[in-house]
């Protein structure tokens, strides 16, 4: 198949339904990314419990990138337009909102300080930038924008293994189990890419194989996950208990520290990964198949699943203020461990109203990567 057959489908296909269940999975998967990095700000040196909270939370980066590709394959398959019109449309409620962010943090992080002058401090800029260093989060939007650019190698990819999908996902899961397993236990090995091995979309390709996979059986693929709800609880638990044993074992025998020993990119997260995606999606098939659409908590939920990339979005800012600004003065006044469960709902209270704010206003698509419709238009078009 050309690269011109995937840009101009032939045959377009209706509108596919909406899938609450991916709501649900979108809502608990920034939940955790949010729960990643107050953890990481608030824990003491020392605290062994959250420490090992923190190993079994840090899966968000593969599930986020398994959904991207989910969501994008999803949406292209069932309403496939050409290529000049799907990717620029979704580089938009991404790119702007990347952009925006990286500047704001960045003037952020000189108030106090500034280092250099106007010119320096651009290229600086320019520079975090183009590698999504301008604020510790913003390289998922950097890596998102390198999958929008490969879908059309996604789709072709996916179209002709056909028939052979568990070849695929197995040969792309060695390469990921063998990739983090350097990162984490030889890494002199890939010393070239180290400092920025998060911002690369090699470091998450099973992921984004596995959402694209997926997305291409979503009918069949589904209806498996809601027939084995149960199943995927165990494999949950015993994901869970095998992440929390390699924790262990990485500062007992590999001598790391309580973080390092729990990072992200290494082997058995890949692993742990997969239960906790599939964990998500049967909540979500369980909560899709009994929502009722008028209830507050269909309506609480429609509405999380809106703001969850504003709150991904603005979270660290107020991470930041609550912790550094103010002559630290929550961490003064709440002591640990109490520090980290109360800054985490003072942060998503934070980033919600903001969230909710920029929602209402011209300002919806730089800081929240949702268009804003006025009420009036609303309106009508329900009304239509």
């Amino acid at each position: 198949m050309t690269a011109e057959e995937v840009a101009s489908p032939a045959k377009p296909r209706s509108k596919a339904p909406h899938l609450y269940e991916i709501d649900v999975v979108r809502i608990f998967t920034f939940a955790c990314v949010i729960a990643v990095h107050t953890t990481s700000h608030t824990t003491a040196d020392d605290d062994f419990v959250l420490y090992g909270f923190l190993s079994l939370v840090h899966l968000t980066r593969e599930v986020f990138f398994a959904l991207t590709a989910f969501v994008l394959v999803y949406s292209y398959l069932n309403r496939p337009v050409p290529m000049k019109k799907f990717l620029p449309k979704r580089f938009l409620l991404v790119g702007v909102p990347y952009i925006v962010w990286s500047v704001l943090y960045f003037t952020a992080s000189n108030l106090r300080s500034p280092n250099g002058d106007f010119g320096e401090m651009l290229v600086r800029l320019i520079g975090y930038i183009l590698t999504g260093t301008a604020w510790y989060h913003l390289y998922f939007l950097l890596v998102t924008m390198q999958v929008y650019l490969l879908v059309p190698i996604i789709l072709w990819l996916v179209r002709r293994t056909r028939g052979h999908h568990v070849w695929l996902l197995a040969i792309s899961g060695a390469f990921q189990l063998a990739l983090t397993a350097l990162y984490m236990y030889f890494p002199e090995a890939t010393s070239a890419i180290n400092e920025y091995n998060k911002e690369f979309f090699f470091s998450y390709q099973f992921f984004i194989i596995a959402g694209a996979v997926a997305a291409d059986h979503a009918a069949v693929f589904l209806a498996w996950v809601r027939a084995h709800r149960r199943a995927i609880g165990f494999l949950f638990l015993g994901g869970a208990l095998a992440t929390l044993g390699v924790w262990v074992l990485n500062m007992t025998v590999g001598g790391y520290s309580l973080y390092r020993a729990g990072t992200p990119l290494q082997p058995i997260e890949m692993i742990w990964s997969v239960p906790v995606a599939l964990g998500f999606l049967a909540v979500g098939t369980w909560w899709a198949d009994r929502r009722n659409p008028r209830s507050l908590v269909a309506r609480a939920l429609d509405a999380g699943s809106d703001r969850s990339f504003g709150v991904f979005l603005s979270h660290p800012l107020f991470l930041w203020l609550l912790l550094w600004v103010g002559d630290d003065w929550l961490e003064r006044h709440v002591a640990t461990p109490w520090l980290t469960p109360v800054t985490y709902v003072l942060v998503i209270l934070f980033s919600l109203g903001l969230t909710e704010i920029a929602r209402r206003s011209w300002f919806s698509l730089p800081l929240t990567g949702r268009r804003f419709t006025p009420r009036t238009k609303k309106t009508a078009s329900s009304q239509g």
